[in-house]
């Protein structure tokens, strides 16, 4: 099993970035020296490249300065960051600014949250970053609440929704502007930004001429060509047991990738009790409340790991029958489940297309 690369696949919340997560297991072969490993901390994580051909430390510096930069634009944690200024502004309408490239990550973000959030009946929602603070999963009082407040909720979601915001050029100068027809409405794209980091990464050493890689955030993955065991090797991503028990390299199938990306949701990890009830990190847009289905874990491989980091998402709040249903009529996207069944075990359902990505 030492020739294999594995990324251990961390379970991810809705606000998957909003606690630093648990840092992946990465075991890299010994067989090759013409594949250079980097890596680092970015977006409350670390991330880790490997790819054939050298210049490691002209690299790692272009990452490290696109990975803040991105961070500038759409993280939550940055004060100064373009999204915290839409979220803190108490005016309706808020222009995007003039850097050109902070207003064009945005953009993507904004497009592609808004593209899944239409495609899953509205329950991938960037909207819902005030209930996950509320529930002690946020940026904001991370902490768990001690009493249920249902009347707090209900005011809460009076400005959670796609609906109550709205991207538009201003008329006289033709710049972009966020329209929100609730002050308080905000925004939050940890669900899908490491998924976009990966494939901005990606580009960069695309654009160096690398054909062979993995690029992986927090456990969202990328790859392209041959992993470092040869020609005959895709590279090979393990997918945790979606067990709070379980150790975070224990893994409960493997996967071959190559010019795909995957991603993988879950809502095993991060809850606390009240009470005596589970309540995950999973936040249900439309009730407000902790989403707890029987579904564990959903792993989406698709084109680009913006995508397969927001459908995961999507498919942890929508439960196993809509995971099917979204995922399943999309032949750009597969999908691997973990579920318990009615005997407490663990069981699994896959997309007809993903079978061909399993390792025997």
């Amino acid at each position: 099993m030492r020739n294999l690369l594995y990324i251990c696949i961390i379970s991810l919340a809705f606000s998957c970035n909003t606690k630093p997560e648990e840092k992946p297991v990465v075991e890299i072969p010994e067989t090759s020296t013409d594949y250079t490993l980097i890596g680092g901390k970015t977006m409350g994580t670390t991330y880790s490249v490997k790819y054939n051909g050298g210049n490691p430390k002209g690299i790692n510096a272009e990452l490290d300065s696109l990975f803040f930069k991105i961070n500038q634009s759409v993280s939550t944690y940055e004060k100064e960051s373009l999204i915290s200024r839409i979220n803190s502004s108490k005016v309706e309408r808020i222009d995007l600014g003039t850097n050109s490239e902070s207003v064009a990550h945005f953009i993507t973000n904004y497009l592609k949250a808004k593209e899944v959030n239409s495609k899953t009946e509205g329950l991938f929602d960037p909207t819902v970053m005030p209930i996950v603070n509320y529930w002690g999963f946020g940026y904001k009082d991370t902490k768990p609440i001690n009493k249920v407040d249902e009347a707090e909720i209900k005011k809460i979601l009076e400005y959670v929704g796609m609906d109550k915001i709205s991207m538009m050029k201003e008329s006289k100068t033709g710049k972009k502007q966020i329209y929100k027809k609730n002050k308080l409405t905000q925004l939050d794209f940890s669900a899908l930004a490491k998924g976009y980091a990966v494939d901005k990464a990606a580009e960069l050493l695309e654009s160096k001429g690398f054909e062979d890689y993995l690029v992986e955030i927090g456990g969202e993955v990328v790859t392209k060509g041959y992993s470092p065991n040869g020609k005959e090797w895709e590279w090979v991503i393990g997918i945790n047991t979606p067990d709070e028990n379980a150790k975070i390299n224990d893994f409960i199938a493997y996967v071959q990738l190559s010019g795909k990306a995957m991603a993988t949701s879950g809502n095993y990890r991060n809850f606390y009790e009240i009470d005596g009830k589970k309540y995950s990190h999973t936040i249900n847009p439309k009730t407000g409340f902790p989403e707890r289905s029987n579904l564990l874990s959903a792993t989406i491989i698709a084109p680009d790991c913006m995508s397969a980091d927001a459908y995961a998402t999507a498919c942890m709040v929508g439960g196993l029958e809509k995971a099917n249903e979204w995922i399943g009529k999309d032949n750009t996207l597969e999908g691997f489940f973990v579920f318990v069944d009615d005997k407490g075990e663990l069981q699994t359902q896959q997309t007809p297309g993903f079978g061909k990505y399993l390792k025997k």
